[in-house]
């Protein structure tokens, strides 16, 4: 899930080579005591103790078939396996709705309760090649890990099958202690986060969604939020983001030859690759820092003095060196103070290249002219940007300079969300964290980015965000894990964070 590309040691994880596999868990090395202020929770947290294996097995299975959106990879598969998870989990209903693309989930927990909350899950996770893991990334082993404790690897651990499993967890042992959840739940997946979510608009707009969504106060998903040492960061909001392809073809440009040629007719045939390199260069500054799209700026909202406060906040509890070192960082850019690149990363949009490849590009040389060349870039929003707005504009922006026959592809991508420190969302998590005695800072907006923008934005216009104790890393990367026993006192396992999810649907309740 791309909203969890961190930006700091609390947020970051660590990146570290992977140990001994197939360890044999031991009994949970602790449970965390109810926060002070909430229900007695024993009868809850023998039965998650006693249901650890199985909550474990559940993990392990879901990770075992993969679901990637980019590859077309069990996408109704990865759809019937999620709505039976909710069904297992207490879910009355859980349907599979098709889309123009892949299949979402729409699930209904019916608990006579008060209060109506709403939650986002996504089945799909990211590619991976087996060759770079140091063990099968669908086996989901368990092993040791200096610093943490056990973990679990396996692609989709922590991003975002092991969250999601174990907020199941928490309804699977509120079942078996003869308890109903506090809360009604409304819960829609989808199956396309990882490309940017393109058809979610689809699932949640149907009308009996959108009726359903409209009990709730409130949507969140579940997260793996805290640090290896166990703070936490509760984000307001994160930015919006768009995904694009750009292609130029000598066919489509009318010059250079029609297919891949030897190199040595450079002299007299334009190439396609220096083109597409000429027109990446109009996106951004020199120094390539900052996007110069035509009319990008216009619609950017400025931190506010709060905003501004809540980062001043966070550089005095994170010292600039550890951020550094977690982050594997040398400089910031530009060699900018500590405190300037925070506020510019909450408040700056951003041009990316994730990707360009043209011609050859195995070992050796092979003296060729390409007659295509391509670039994936990511392009990050602010509020008030809107990922349609920033379509419009780079099209716009590139054919105003001659490279109209540059095919721009939008493969996924949506607007920036706001929630605000006041709702119950928020206070309800920093109270649960702060009573559980962790150290507790907030970010004006994640770096990262979610589909959150389709439930705090019209017609459904909720506050969205993320909880949950404990804590994984190595998302989108090899190695990708999830902490099930964890060695700091103050961050909690798998077991810990489940108890820590039946915490806060309490505290939602009494919100």
């Amino acid at each position: 899930m791309d909203e969890q590309i961190l930006k700091a040691p609390d947020r970051r994880g660590l990146l570290l080579m992977a140990g001994a596999a197939g360890l044999a868990l031991t009994p949970a090395r602790r449970l965390f005591a109810a926060a002070p202020a909430g229900p007695d929770l024993a009868e809850v947290r023998a039965a998650i103790e006693t249901q650890r294996p199985q909550a474990i097995k559940r993990l392990q299975d879901w990770i075992a078939l993969p679901s990637i959106a980019a590859e077309g990879r069990n996408a109704q598969e990865g759809a019937k396996y999620m709505a039976d998870l909710l069904k297992d989990a207490g879910f009355q209903s859980a349907a599979i709705i098709q889309t123009d693309g892949r299949p979402g989930v729409f699930a209904t927990l019916d608990a006579g309760a008060a209060r109506t909350v709403g939650m986002y899950f996504m089945y799909d996770v990211k590619q991976f090649d087996p060759a770079e893991w140091s063990s099968p990334p669908l086996e989901a082993r368990i092993v040791e890990r200096a610093g943490l404790g056990k973990v679990m690897i396996g692609r989709g651990a922590v991003n975002q099958k092991g969250p999601e499993a174990t907020f199941l967890a928490a309804l699977h042992a509120l079942r078996a202690a003869g308890r109903k959840p506090p809360v009604n739940i409304v819960l829609v997946a989808e199956g396309e986060e990882e490309i940017g979510s393109p058809h979610f608009a689809q699932v949640v707009r149907r009308p009996e969604v959108l009726a359903a969504l409209k009990k709730c106060h409130e949507v969140w998903m579940p997260f793996a939020a805290q640090s290896p040492i166990g703070g936490v960061e509760v984000d307001l909001g994160a930015k919006g983001l768009i995904e694009v392809e750009l292609v130029c073809t000598t066919k489509a440009w009318g010059r250079g030859a029609l297919d891949d040629i030897h190199s040595s007719y450079k002299a007299e045939l334009d190439s396609p690759v220096w083109r597409l390199v000429k027109a990446l260069s109009t996106l951004v500054s020199e120094d390539g820092n900052d996007p110069t799209i035509d009319g990008w700026f216009e619609n950017v909202k400025p931190l506010t003095a709060r905003q501004k406060a809540i980062i001043a906040e966070d550089v005095a509890k994170n010292p600039e060196a550890a951020r550094k070192t977690f982050m594997g960082v040398q400089k910031w850019v530009r060699d900018l103070p500590y405190r300037d690149a925070l506020e510019r990363l909450a408040s700056q949009p951003t041009v990316n290249i994730e990707g360009m490849y043209a011609g050859y590009t195995g070992p050796g040389g092979k003296t060729v002219l390409p007659s295509k060349a391509t670039a994936k870039l990511d392009l990050r929003l602010v509020p008030d940007q809107t990922a349609a707005e920033a379509e419009r504009k780079l099209k716009a922006h590139l054919s105003k300079r001659g490279y109209g026959d540059i095919s721009v592809t939008v493969t996924g991508g949506y607007d920036p969300t706001q929630t605000e420190e006041s709702s119950a969302l928020i206070q309800s998590s920093l109270a649960v964290y702060r009573r559980s005695g962790l150290d507790v800072s907030l970010s004006p907006r994640l770096a990262g980015s979610w589909p959150g923008y389709i439930f705090t934005g019209a017609p459904v216009s909720l506050p969205a965000g993320h909880f949950g104790f404990g804590h994984g890393s190595r998302q989108h990367a090899p190695d990708e894990y999830y902490v099930i026993e964890a060695e700091h006192p103050k961050l909690r396992g798998m077991a810990g964070a489940t108890e820590g999810y039946v915490e806060f649907l309490y505290a939602l309740a009494g919100a």
